[in-house]
């Protein structure tokens, strides 16, 4: 295509462009930037007739202040709330009605808001992602600010405070990571925190992290990638950018923990649990990549190693999964997830797991283990890349977290070059008991019901929430 043709002067091409890559299976993405900052990414597919909207802040959690956790996912439910052109639920009400669907989500490293929509309706999806990004603060008030941390406060109770093991993620989190490293908190943040979040705060939130040079767009489906561009120029090309930006505080730790963290809970939980995090390398290395495979072969599905051990050959557990929760401003985590069988003691359980992680660590993986996790993360990979949300979602990771969305193209390649040895290598210096924080779930009788009656305990609240998962929690089950 001819980038000049369509809006001259008003972006700048980045570098390599729409090349098929080795391992890309073909696909290819351009990139631009718009004059205020705004990268672009584009992604031709007319395998179908509906295109993807993806918008990435760089902003998550790890940006927030102590005394003001939340914020980040707090922020993401206001933007739900209305803009300048689009009253209350508007956002909602005009996606869906012209067929399209929406959501968005808060992490550790960044915020995300996205649409599939009709490949017709695409400029519809580009304009009310640029009116709220624009204009929001003519429509955040006092009003709205309460109703959205009402619902953040429900969420929390619903997914956190209120199931069994809820809280597993943030206790281990604030194990894993030192008190006043940027990852200690997790997205959901604290209910007082939560209660102390001015409407101010909202405001200098949104003016510090929504702009244009804080943000990745990306475009994905059945497009004309001159008319997109031009859309998104007339859109986005007069929002100002902002140079204020902190940056974030530094997530740097040790490779290894160095001792073995530990806490017991005990909770109205239905089983026993051994729940353990270890710290890994950082997301966008070869040795992370190697770390996902290790995971993959011990705890990744009904045919890993673990598994067998546990739930198949001792019957000492129900469930047990090991996963990789990718961080790029952080050591990643390998998140261990076992659930017990009947009255079996968790030392039980914890004695077998370190026999296994330990022969895993002497041996390596056998080469039909690393072809069967390496083809289960490929087929992942390839289900993200395959579909237009998926693949508008992974350009923007990697132009946020890594400054190349081009690497989503050829994530699947870099993975399929791992070796068995580096497989072996990582589990030694990582799978080990001094390297890991654990969480132990002891289960209690329930109150007496009757009792709390008596005492007059209210039902929790109950409020129609936007549905924002946080991506982080729900990454390594």
């Amino acid at each position: 295509m001819n980038d000049r043709a369509a809006i001259e002067g008003t972006y700048m091409p980045m570098g390599h462009t729409a090349t098929a890559q080795a391992g890309s299976g073909g696909l290819t993405a351009t990139e631009h930037r718009l004059a205020n900052g705004l990268r672009v990414v584009l992604s031709e597919d007319h395998l179908t007739p509906v295109a993807a909207v993806c918008l990435w802040y760089d902003v998550g959690s790890r940006h927030e202040v102590k005394g003001r956790t939340g914020l980040a996912h707090l922020f993401e439910h206001l933007m739900f709330q209305g803009s300048a052109q689009v009253k209350g639920n508007g956002h909602f009400e005009l996606v869906q009605g012209a067929g399209g669907s929406l959501n968005g989500t808060t992490s550790f490293e960044r915020t995300n808001y996205f649409e599939t929509m009709p490949a017709h309706q695409l400029e519809l999806a580009l304009w009310l992602e640029a009116d709220r990004m624009g204009s929001l603060l003519a429509a955040l008030d006092d009003e709205s600010m309460e109703n959205q941390r009402d619902v953040v406060k429900n969420e929390r109770r619903q997914r956190y405070d209120n199931v069994p093991y809820g809280t597993a993620f943030e206790k281990l989190t604030a194990l894993a990571y030192p008190e006043g490293h940027p990852y200690h908190h997790t997205p959901i943040g604290s209910m007082a925190d939560l209660d102390a979040a001015t409407l101010e705060d909202a405001r200098a939130f949104f003016r510090t992290y929504y702009a244009p040079n804080n943000a990745v767009l990306s475009v994905v489906g059945d497009i004309d990638p001159e008319q997109t561009l031009a859309w998104i120029e007339k859109y986005f090309g007069s929002i100002p950018g902002h140079d204020g930006k902190p940056a974030p505080r530094d997530g740097t730790l040790p490779e290894t923990i160095g001792d073995q963290l530990r806490e017991v809970v005990e909770e109205e939980v239905p089983a026993r649990a051994l729940m353990a995090a270890y710290r890994l390398p950082h997301d966008g290395t070869r040795a992370c990549d190697a770390a996902d495979l290790a995971l993959t072969v011990l705890g990744g599905g009904e045919s890993s190693r673990l598994y067998n051990r546990l739930v198949r050959r001792d019957r000492t557990a129900v469930a047990a999964g090991f996963g990789l929760l990718r961080l790029a401003g952080a050591p990643s985590l390998g998140w261990l997830d076992v659930k017990t069988s009947g009255d079996v003691e968790v030392p039980v359980i914890e004695s077998a797991i370190d026999e296994e992680l330990a022969r895993f660590a002497e041996e390596g993986p056998t080469a039909e283990e690393m072809e069967r996790a390496q083809a289960q993360l490929e087929r992942e990979w390839l289900d993200r890349l395959g579909t237009v949300a998926g693949r508008a979602d992974e350009l923007c990771r990697y132009a946020v977290l890594f400054g190349d969305p081009q690497l989503a193209l050829t994530a699947v390649q870099r993975v399929l070059e791992v070796t068995a040895e580096e497989v072996q290598e990582v589990a030694k210096a990582r799978l080990r008991p001094d390297n890991r924080a654990v969480l132990v779930y002891e289960p209690i009788a329930p109150a007496d019901p009757d009792a709390e009656s008596a005492e007059g305990t209210e039902d929790p609240e109950s409020a129609a929430t936007v549905e924002a998962t946080d991506e982080n929690e729900e990454a390594a089950k």
